[in-house]
């Protein structure tokens, strides 16, 4: 029986590339649900294609435009925020692969999670604002939470058919375009320069938080709540060629890592397919072709949002939620040309440090630090 997927963000990178997987393996999945923020027009173009039960645009603006363009396909259209949340619902869904952006990925992943739906995880953003309460009711309700991101992929995979006995893990990062850039070039460093990554083709607010280091910081508080890690077993390595997606050391000191060519498809297509692995006409890895791989520790002067990020962990409570909030709306910024490539980690440093700070948080605390957070930072920015 084909598996039933709803994509949240299905015209993002991560969203297009796993529709491009479902397509190519049609005998095994099936488009229940695609939804999207405001992208109408490839939405229709994937609807027309992958023919779901139900369509959802997030801006309800565009409701009217999906709608007509939609009229002569059997497909369900709605439109807010409110159809986002409820849509995962729907009794018909084996899998919601969560592809959403930031912070509005919460909502539609807790919902989906009560409805019982295993969760392939993309949003990393979800375990970085409500990573306790996220992982807890996922155990509460025998949900499975398989992750998306290479590097946490990556990990999932070594730890199949082991026991308990992680010492750490070593998560990779590619450092980005700007590795091993000085302070002086990074202070004029531009958005055009930010956004050519040597390795992978992303969305332009991952892109930037691969450039400042924060997508390997979002990434190191995610890893704390999937794998139930404390800060100090979580280790980053810069790792320029992206070959070798991430590591886990065992406590008699061996060392299990998974590698591949950066295609986010594969970790994709494991996590819709776990516990099996089928066969892929993917391109294979060939070692000649990388007779060097590099590694070197990130440079936490240069890139201080990694350091941010430890300190919003080691605090808990609603502060990675602050965190988060606050480097969204900087990153907004900067791309709109408003604050420089420095101005990104000023901005979140000073929202922690004055933004209030809850340690055992519940939904409407971290709903309220998220809003907090976001108009303390656009006031630093507009002034």
């Amino acid at each position: 029986m084909k598996k039933k997927i709803a994509i949240l963000g299905s015209t993002g990178s991560i969203g297009t590339q796993s529709l491009e997987v479902i397509g190519n393996y049609s005998d095994l999945f099936e488009v229940e649900v695609l939804t999207a923020y405001n992208n109408v027009q490839l939405l229709i173009e994937q609807a027309a294609t992958f023919q779901p039960n139900a369509v959802v645009i997030a801006n309800e603006s565009k409701y009217s435009v999906l709608s007509e363009a939609l009229k002569n396909h059997p497909i369900k259209v709605y439109a807010g925020s409110d159809a986002l949340n409820q849509i995962v619902s729907m009794e018909s869904i084996d899998i919601v692969l969560a592809a959403m952006v930031g912070y509005s990925g919460l909502m539609p992943v807790i919902n989906a999670i009560q409805a019982g739906k295993a969760i392939a995880l993309a949003n990393k953003e979800t375990l970085v604002v409500a990573g306790e309460m996220i992982t807890k009711m996922a155990r509460n309700r025998n949900v499975p939470i398989i992750p998306v991101d290479s590097e946490h992929s990556a990990i999932f995979q070594c730890l199949v058919g082991e026991s308990d006995s992680i010492e750490k893990i070593f998560l990779t990062a590619s450092g980005g375009p700007f590795r091993g850039k000085t302070r002086e070039f990074l202070a004029k460093a531009t958005k055009t320069q930010a956004l050519k990554h040597p390795n992978w083709e992303m969305g332009a607010k991952i892109t930037i938080d691969s450039a400042t280091l924060m997508n390997k910081g979002l990434e190191v508080i995610e890893a704390r709540w999937l794998f139930n890690l404390t800060p100090d077993q979580i280790d980053v390595v810069i790792h320029p060629q992206s070959i070798l997606h991430s590591m886990v050391q065992f406590r008699d000191g061996s060392i299990k890592a998974q590698m591949g060519l950066p295609d986010m498809k594969l970790p994709i297509l494991y996590a819709l397919t776990y516990p099996e692995r089928i066969k892929t006409d993917f391109p294979r890895f060939s070692f000649t072709d990388y007779p060097v791989l590099n590694f070197e520790a990130p440079d936490p002067d240069s890139f201080p949002n990694l350091l941010l990020a430890y300190r919003a962990m080691r605090t808990g409570g609603t502060m990675p939620c602050v965190m988060n909030a606050s480097n969204e709306i900087a990153v907004a910024a900067f791309l709109n040309d408003k604050i420089g490539f420095y101005d990104i980690p000023s901005v979140i440093e000073r929202t922690m440090d004055k933004v209030y700070h809850i340690k055992e948080p519940v939904l409407e605390d971290y709903k309220d630090a998220d809003k907090e957070a976001r108009s303390f930072a656009e006031n630093l920015i507009s002034v």
